[in-house]
């Protein structure tokens, strides 16, 4: 069980005010924070490449925590999560069963974004019993063409970024056009509400290493996505530099009657650039 009692607190629907918890599983110790009504089904966030639990868009997260238990966690090695990152993305998988079952879930819908895609898409794989419904955005299947080279695009828009004082995100999450500037700064803006309890940073070996796993990762042999039966939403920008777009409509054809949606003139970060439109979608999915 959590050693946190939770049962006599009143519903918290906001990201930014979202109390900061731990458990211990399997020798690490996972950062989590809950929101949301308890009960029912809980949607289990699983974040991108880098990220924190301060990485997560409040204007995704908080309106499906308005009927949802949600839950954003921090794998292990990552932010206040104790332990070291794994080299491989089946790995981060199993990470992340130790602590949905020390939960004591036995059955979540996921969100998930990039990397978190990623591992999603490892745990539904391995435990098809634990997932009921699958979101997957701004992430591609294992094997996928191209995915093995994030790491050098990652690398040289943070080298952008730093040129210009700005967030790597503001690079790698959107395009550098009209709309994608505005858009990216709001978003940065956006992760910047909560003000108390913020997650410790990701370390560069922890992040080294994360980029390595997915390196590993778009050089395997594909998984056998037709055994996914979840119902499952896909979601991207239409020009993703990261994880190129060709690779949800991969995704989509791979996973059977799927739900495919492409943004139009956005990147990476297109559920943050469209996120009042997403967040609909993701809550009408999630709730169906």
């Amino acid at each position: 069980m959590s050693n946190n009692d939770t049962r006599n607190e009143p519903v918290i629907t906001s990201y930014g005010i979202a109390p900061a918890r731990t458990i211990t599983a399997g020798g690490a110790t996972y950062a989590y924070r809950e929101l949301g009504p308890k009960g029912g089904i809980p949607v289990v966030f699983f974040v991108h490449l880098a990220a924190t639990l301060d990485n997560w868009d409040p204007r995704i997260i908080d309106p499906i925590a308005k009927g949802r238990h949600v839950i954003a966690f921090d794998q292990r090695g990552v932010g206040a999560s104790t332990g070291q990152v794994p080299d491989s993305i089946e790995a981060m998988a199993d990470d992340a069963y130790t602590f949905i079952t020390a939960l004591e879930f036995d059955k979540i819908d996921v969100f998930s974004f990039s990397l978190g895609g990623m591992i999603a898409q490892a745990l539904v794989v391995k435990h098809p019993e634990l997932v009921r419904k699958l979101v997957l955005t701004g992430t591609g299947p294992k094997g996928g063409k191209d995915i093995d080279k994030v790491a050098g695009t990652t690398y040289w828009d943070m080298l952008r970024a730093a040129l210009t004082r700005s967030d790597p995100k503001e690079f790698l999450f959107f395009n550098r056009n009209a709309t994608g500037k505005p858009a990216a700064r709001a978003f940065i803006d956006r992760l910047k509400e909560r003000t108390a309890d913020r997650d410790a940073k990701i370390k560069a070996k922890a992040f080294q290493t994360q980029l390595k796993a997915i390196k590993k990762w778009g050089r395997s042999a594909p998984d056998d996505l037709s055994k996914i039966t979840q119902p499952t939403l896909i979601a991207n920008g239409d020009n993703d530099r990261m994880v190129p777009s060709i690779l949800s409509e991969d995704l989509h054809r791979r996973v059977k009657d799927s739900e495919l949606i492409i943004y139009p003139d956005s990147g990476h970060g297109g559920i943050f650039q469209f996120h009042e439109k997403f967040a609909a979608v993701a809550v009408e999915f999630l709730a169906r």
